[in-house]
């Protein structure tokens, strides 16, 4: 009999600073940088987005999303075999953010690594921790997106500081003969690496490069309706469905125009798109967990449903995750 991996509990956590469009723009004007509400929703539908603390790192804000998802579980820290986190944003070079959740969950021993594929990386993450789970590598794994974009981001330049936010979203998944991820579809093209990158790194105690994010909208913009599209079908090609099936979109929240493009090639209802990038931002690898924490928890995402998660981030990297929920 087959084993699938099932999500048994969903968390999220978000930072206490928000800021709306309006104080954005009052704070960016004071560096000389012109921008307004009705600028940044006209592009890209984001009307708020928050901000951590300087003293949190992906790694706090992880943990508390982990805890929200354990509790909804109903199992603890030493119930885990596995933990993964994908993030871009790390507290350190060195070790993996998994580790640090691991450490302060007050458990040891598990497997416990970071992956990272940018805004598609919890895609990656739920995948490997299904493929685990499948080959009884493990039973119970807690899967977290995590990110602190806003220290990466240049706040001289409109065209991004204005896109991005800070948060955590996290999931639990068992083992379980009961259907659960019915099928995954990966895939990446490093000749694209040059439209969505952050170019600088660390050398001898010095950052060589550009530090912040550089992007290629329109570039993005293109390749993102595209691949979306494209990985959607391939996993519903690969569990016999088709998008009729799909009760529930949960796509990476980067833009509310790809979003809707994504749903019209698809064929399907608008109403059947979950939205949070109005009020989050893009949060990048968390930009899914927690859409779908918030989606199930006030009551749209029911037991039995057929979800999509999609998400197409820098690398470039792309891919989907079909479940029944």
């Amino acid at each position: 009999m087959r084993t699938y991996s099932r999500i048994i509990g969903t968390g999220s956590y978000l930072p206490e600073k928000r800021l709306t469009n309006a104080d954005l723009a009052a704070e960016l004007a004071r560096q000389g940088v012109e921008t307004s509400d009705d600028w940044i929703v006209e592009r890209t539908g984001i009307r708020a987005r928050h901000f951590a603390a300087a003293n949190q790192g992906s790694s706090d804000m992880a943990t508390e999303a982990a805890r929200h998802a354990l509790t909804a579980a109903g199992i603890t820290p030493d119930d885990l075999d596995l933990i993964i986190v994908a993030t871009s944003t790390p507290d350190m070079v060195f070790p993996s953010v998994a580790t640090m959740v691991q450490h302060k969950l007050g458990t040891a021993g598990c497997p416990a690594f970071d992956v990272q594929a940018v805004c598609s990386g919890f895609i990656y993450a739920l995948t490997v921790a299904d493929a685990m789970i499948q080959s009884g590598s493990a039973k119970r794994a807690l899967v977290i997106g995590a990110e602190v974009f806003s220290r990466i981001l240049d706040f001289t330049d409109r065209t991004t500081c204005v896109l991005f936010g800070d948060g955590a979203g996290a999931v639990v998944l068992e083992a379980s003969e009961t259907t659960g991820i019915l099928a995954t579809d990966l895939h990446a093209d490093g000749k694209y690496k040059d439209i969505l990158c952050v170019p600088g790194h660390v050398n001898r105690g010095a950052i060589l490069g550009d530090p912040v994010l550089k992007m290629d909208g329109p570039a993005v913009f293109k390749l993102a309706v595209g691949v979306l599209e494209e990985t959607a079908r391939a996993c519903l090609l690969k569990a016999n469905l088709t998008a009729a099936d799909i009760d529930w979109l949960i796509p990476h929240q980067a833009n509310i125009r790809i979003m809707q493009s994504t749903v019209k090639k698809l064929k399907m209802s608008p109403d059947k798109l979950v939205v949070t990038v109005d009020q989050h931002g893009n949060t990048s690898a968390a930009s899914i967990p927690l859409a779908l924490d918030l989606a199930v928890r006030d009551g749209r995402v029911q037991r039995d449903q057929t979800v999509m998660l999609e998400g197409v981030g820098g690398g470039f990297a792309w891919g989907s995750v079909l479940l029944r929920y």
